[in-house]
């Protein structure tokens, strides 16, 4: 379910995707400019950021589990829903300023300090590097794809969500790596469109869920889950 889940979110957030890290992908670097060789290198790049959002994801799991060992999970589920469509609604200005603050603006420079360089590299093994850095520098797509993945309250469910996520942005931005400028701009407006509307939901689903409703799937009966952990911590 988790795997789905991120996999939906990321395939209907891939125009995000190609609009933030589209330009990257335009001055990969080249090696060869034909053959398996360059199809190989755009294969590692992509999966070198699916290989850092799946770390990233088991980061998320295990503050999500201790929020859950914590008795904290209903709260938070509800929280990271309301956090996902207060960034819904703000200005456009303000979510392209937020990366642009404090700590995040220094993490931003520190990252394109280490990522430049590897542009100037033509090997596959730089191809992968540049995908392990892309994936961690600041979108606000990641960020929603991270608040479902401490929402899963655990490791392992939030790694299989945030590789769900990555592969579904792998097609788009594989295509976009390979082609460049050749995709589509209807193609990408149409998928921009959905973003907006596939965030909303995940909110909706995140305080649903933080709800305990006992709907299966959508509105768990948290409590429950929650004493069957405390009760294997104990073991």
């Amino acid at each position: 379910m988790e795997l789905l889940s991120g996999a939906v979110l990321g395939l209907f957030g891939s125009a995000h995707c190609v609009g933030m890290c589209g330009p990257i992908t335009l001055v990969l670097p080249r090696g060869t400019t034909q053959g398996p060789l360059y199809v190989v290198g755009r294969l590692l790049y992509n999966l070198g950021r699916v290989v850092t959002y799946a770390t990233l994801g088991l980061a998320a799991g295990y503050l999500g589990r201790r929020l859950v060992l914590s008795g904290a999970q209903q709260y938070l589920s509800i929280g990271l829903g309301v956090l996902v469509l207060a960034f819904l609604l703000l200005p456009v200005s303000v979510r392209r300023a937020i990366p642009r603050f404090g700590m995040v603006d220094r993490a931003q420079k520190l990252l394109k300090a280490v990522f430049m360089p590897l542009l100037e590299h033509r090997s596959l093994l730089s191809l992968f590097l540049i995908g392990l850095v892309n994936g961690l520098l600041p979108c606000g797509l990641v960020y929603v794809a991270l608040a479902g993945a401490i929402a899963t309250g655990g490791e392992f469910r939030a790694l299989l969500f945030m590789v769900g996520f990555g592969a579904g942005t792998f097609p788009v931005m594989l295509g976009m790596s390979l082609l460049g400028s050749a995709i589509s701009g209807g193609v990408r407006k149409k998928l921009s469109a959905a973003v907006p509307v596939l965030t909303f939901v995940l909110g909706v689903l995140l305080i649903l869920r933080g709800l305990g409703l006992g709907i299966p799937y959508v509105s768990p009966d948290l409590s429950k889950g929650g004493h069957t952990i405390h009760q294997d911590a104990h073991h």
